[in-house]
């Protein structure tokens, strides 16, 4: 070996050495670890425990139905001493546990020389250090753990940190910039309208199977996959708060006609740092999906299951977002659609766009600060892009919710319907009729007739185009009367009604059009 070769090796070492005695030198300044680590389990509802954290090398740690493994050994002696700390208190903030394996796990991305460069530096030469770390681009979780390092000795009143420093702590040492909501800023979150659709139509027809032939016509699995669909798709929940859904948190009730069931399903507020901002988040399903919480809490009923029970009868977290997000993918025919995060992002900006308030979204998304879905206000098409839309003359959005209507009729079939069967109605001070027949009935509909009715599977639309050309043209009037009058405000959900009726209109139009004759 050269010289030279043996100089630098000497320095490696003597530096090793020096990085050590600075770490070994801190665990002996550190407290005894606690003799039990306790952390709560939000999918058991149970609060598990680490006994003897300090005899132990790896933790092994049960949330959302899954195990996980904190191995300290790969940190180094000194290290591991100091990360279990680390690991404690960040329990102590009421970290989500998995949080907290997250930023442990992450910290393996960091030497021991960044370590004891971190401890060494003290408040006045934590800059530059930072800078040094920031400029290797580790993972943003490696960030965070170096930052909990140095919230520790803030905590500990170590090596010259107090808690004075904490708050210099969060705004001075800059974490990688990272931008969350950058698919909703693009847009690439969110399900186009013919794709809402056809989740809609999914779950229209498992219901109509159910209802119609039994529970024969379907497994078990397909009824719990529709389910778990609408609390992703109408309500935006996350997949803990689906998962995580018991017995006990659906209530059914039989309306004034004693055959319509009205489902409330009851979810937790994910997500929160505090108990006290967690609170329960009562959702209304729409009365046409009722029938699949319906069997599904009657047969777990059947079984005897109490009021703990989990509804879906999930395994785990992983399970919810694995089945949903499967369903999805088959029904859109993509391999990157259709995440339980798109379903969450499209039922956000789905109900801006009808009009909701900041506070409404807030409530409907369960979160706890009112700015936090100011993003989707941000990115909500502009005045002029609604009006444009309603028109149905943007080509973006003119194709729209190829929602399947049951067969076309003549004038003879038309005139042979019942009355109540015959459509008619006085949408926005325009009357309209004859334009086709609905197979329930409008006294069995709880929508508006007319525009409500394009669209709906229900809808026998009659085989004239002329007809239909003739709505449009009435539907574009309100538009540009809304318009006109100062009444087509952006938070308006008349506008979006107004734009879905019209498109839906022109697919019927485009249909008789290219039918063959």
């Amino acid at each position: 070996m050269s010289d030279r070769a043996t100089q630098q090796q000497q320095e490696l070492f003597a530096d090793y050495s020096a990085d050590r005695e600075v770490l070994r030198e801190l665990c002996g300044l550190l407290p005894a670890l606690p003799s039990v680590l306790r952390y709560y389990d939000e999918f058991e509802d149970a609060v598990r425990s680490i006994r003897n954290p300090a005899a132990l090398t790896v933790f092994e740690i049960s949330a959302f139905g899954k195990k996980f493994s904190v191995d300290f050994a790969r940190l180094g002696e000194e290290c591991s001493v100091i990360f279990k700390h680390i690991f404690s208190y960040i329990l102590a903030q009421d970290l989500a546990i998995i949080s907290a394996v997250g930023y442990l796990s992450a910290a393996q991305h960091l030497k021991s020389a960044d370590v004891a460069a971190l401890v060494e530096a003290g408040p006045t030469k934590i800059g530059p250090v930072w800078k040094a770390l920031r400029a290797r681009e580790l993972p943003s979780g490696t960030y965070i753990c170096a930052k909990y390092v140095l919230q520790l000795l803030c905590a500990l009143r170590l090596c010259g940190w107090s808690d004075e420093y904490q708050m210099y702590l969060k705004n001075a040492l800059p974490l990688p910039a990272k931008d969350k909501y950058a698919g909703v800023r693009s847009g690439d979150v969110f399900l186009s309208v013919d794709e809402e659709a056809i989740l809609v139509r999914h779950l229209d027809d498992t219901v109509a199977r159910l209802t119609t032939f039994g529970e024969a016509s379907l497994s078990h699995d397909e009824i719990v996959d529709a389910a778990m669909l609408v609390c992703s798709y109408q309500f935006g929940m996350r997949r803990s708060q689906i998962a995580m859904l018991t017995l006990g948190n659906v209530r059914i009730w039989s309306e004034d006609d004693n055959t319509t069931k009205s489902v409330h399903l009851t979810f937790h507020m994910a997500k929160q740092r505090s108990d006290t901002k967690r609170k329960p988040l009562l959702r209304r399903v729409k009365v046409e999906w009722t029938p699949l919480f319906v069997y599904l809490k009657s047969k777990l009923q059947a079984t005897g299951a109490d009021a703990s029970a989990k509804f879906f009868s999930a395994q785990s977290t992983d399970e919810v977002g694995r089945r949903i997000s499967a369903l999805v993918r088959k029904l859109l025919e993509s391999d990157e659609r259709g995440t339980l995060t798109d379903l969450r992002h499209t039922a956000a900006q789905r109900l801006v766009d009808a009009g909701a308030s900041h506070e409404e979204l807030a409530e409907f998304m369960g979160h706890s600060q009112v700015n936090t879905g100011l993003v989707y206000f941000a990115t909500a098409a502009s005045h002029a892009e609604r009006v444009n839309r309603a028109l149905g003359a943007s080509e973006v959005y003119r194709r729209v919710a190829k929602i399947a209507h049951d067969r076309f009729i003549s004038n003879e079939e038309l005139s042979e319907l019942k009355g109540e069967q015959q459509i008619a109605g006085v949408p926005h001070g325009i009357p309209i009729s004859g334009i086709g027949g609905c197979s329930s009935g409008q006294p069995s509909c709880p929508y508006n007739p007319v525009t409500s009715c394009y669209g709906c599977r229900r809808f026998m639309p009659l085989h004239n185009p002329e007809i239909h050309q003739q709505v449009l043209a009435d539907m574009r009037e309100v538009v540009l009367f809304f318009d006109q009058s100062s009444r087509g405000d952006v938070r308006s959900p008349a506008y979006l009604q107004l734009q879905r009726t019209i498109a839906e209109i022109q697919n019927v139009i485009e249909e008789l059009e290219t039918s063959p004759k």
